[in-house]
Parts: C-alpha cells; structure tokens; sequence
C-alpha cells in the first residue's frame, strides 16, 4: 500500500505543502500554501507552519525544505527569511508548533534528493550537481547516489562577483540578458564547477528549467547537461522522501 508523506517547502514569499506517495513521488491531492509572514522569525513562520498542517489536516512525519544551511536540524544560515534562525533549532520549532516530528534539510539538498530518486538523476552514478536556478543558484552534490549537504556552489565567485550575482535567474531578467547573453555567463560557471567537482552530469532546476529549450543548446561545457523532471514539486517531494530516511 502507497506510503503518503507530507513534504513542506518553506520559501521567502511563501510555504507550501503536499503529500507525496513516497513509491513514485508523486503528488497527491492538491499543493496548499501559506505567506511567509514578515517578519520571518522562528516564532511567525512556525505559527504559518503549524497554520499549513492544519489546512491539509495531517497527522505523521514531515520533512522541510528550508532556505539555509541545516546542520542537524540547526540553521546555520539565513536566505530571504530572518537572521535570527541562525542557530536556531528547525526541527524543534516546527515539531513543537503542529504537534507532528519534523526532520528538515537545506531547500536545494531536497530539489536534488527528489531529482536523485525519481527524476533525472535516478541510477546516475558518479557525481551529479542539480543547480536551482531562481532568484540565487541553489546547489546539490550527490556522489553514488549520497548527498552531499549544503554545498552552496551558488557562492563561488566568478569576476569578482558571487556566481548567483553573476548568472542567477534574477540577473537574467534585471540586466534584461538575452538567451545567449545569459547562457555564455551561465556557461562559464559550469566550466568552473568542472574544474572543482568533475561532474558526470548536471540537472538545471528552478523556475528557468522549464525554459530549457531556450537555452540548453547554447551551454558551452563538457559534461551532459539535463533539465531537471520535477521542477516546482521538487522541493516538496524531496522533503517527503528525507521525513522517513
């Protein structure tokens, strides 16, 4: 009988949530969400959190995919939400809020977990790098099949300027770059993950992988390049699958 996992993906704007039927990673039912309040400190977005759960009415396990750096259920960082989460204990909070356990993980580790088991990156062995590509570069590493937590490649720097600064989504559309502009800058900064990692293959998600016709041609770089399968459910059924690993 299938398994169903709530997964909540927790965003600067907003935080959503689904069950997952953790066999296939499919979604099922409808996606809820709530504002991220501002705000978004511990306290408000685990009252938004506890305010979700409630919606879809759920009782078990739930995973979180959460913009920072999660060390052991603790931020260590803070993207577009609060800095006060820095230190402060995810899974705690959000348990203690609905009632439910919670296990959380960086929001790109969980795209990434969900692409390694149902999508692009299923069976690929060797190294696979999904990058999220939005408002920042969000990065996950898989070696084998295991994750590689909290890589933040999307940091690195290339002309003086943090890569997501340089080729992000957000950049694109600010600087009003054109497909090939943009997919020359892009280029150059899987040449340089190239250079650190040596990938076996790169899954391109976020908003701008659905416009993967656009520009995948135009990528100037060795390794194969694939347009992730699960685009915006990514997050919210990676999340699942990390509620019961």
């Amino acid at each position: 009988m299938a398994q169903h996992i709530l997964g909540v993906d927790v965003g600067g704007s907003g935080i959503k949530g689904a069950l997952v039927d953790i066999e296939t990673g499919a979604i099922v039912g409808n996606r809820v969400r709530v504002d991220t309040p501002a705000p978004a400190s511990p306290s408000s977005i685990a009252e938004a959190f506890k305010g979700l759960i409630k919606k879809i009415g759920y009782q078990g396990p739930i995973g979180c995919g959460f913009p920072a750096i999660v060390q052991h259920g603790v931020a260590k960082s803070a993207a577009n939400i609060d800095k006060s989460w820095i230190g402060h204990n995810i899974e705690q909070e959000f348990s203690a809020a609905c009632g439910n356990p919670v296990k959380a993980l960086n929001d790109a580790d969980a795209a990434g977990l969900a692409e390694l088991t149902f999508g692009e990156g299923k069976n690929q062995e060797g190294v696979v790098l999904l990058i999220t590509i939005g408002t920042g570069l969000g990065t996950a590493q898989f070696v084998d099949g295991t994750l590689v937590p909290n890589t933040e490649f999307g940091h690195l720097y290339l002309h003086g300027r943090i890569a997501e600064h340089y080729c992000s989504n957000r950049i694109r559309e600010e600087e009003k770059l054109g497909w090939e502009e943009w997919a020359n800058r892009f280029s150059e900064y899987l040449r340089h993950l190239e250079r650190l990692l040596t990938p076996d293959l790169f899954i391109l998600g976020g908003g701008v992988s659905k416009e993967f016709s656009d520009f995948g041609h135009l990528l100037k770089v060795n390794t194969p390049v694939r347009p992730a399968k699960l685009r915006n459910n990514a997050g919210i059924v990676g999340a699942a699958v990390y509620a019961v690993r």
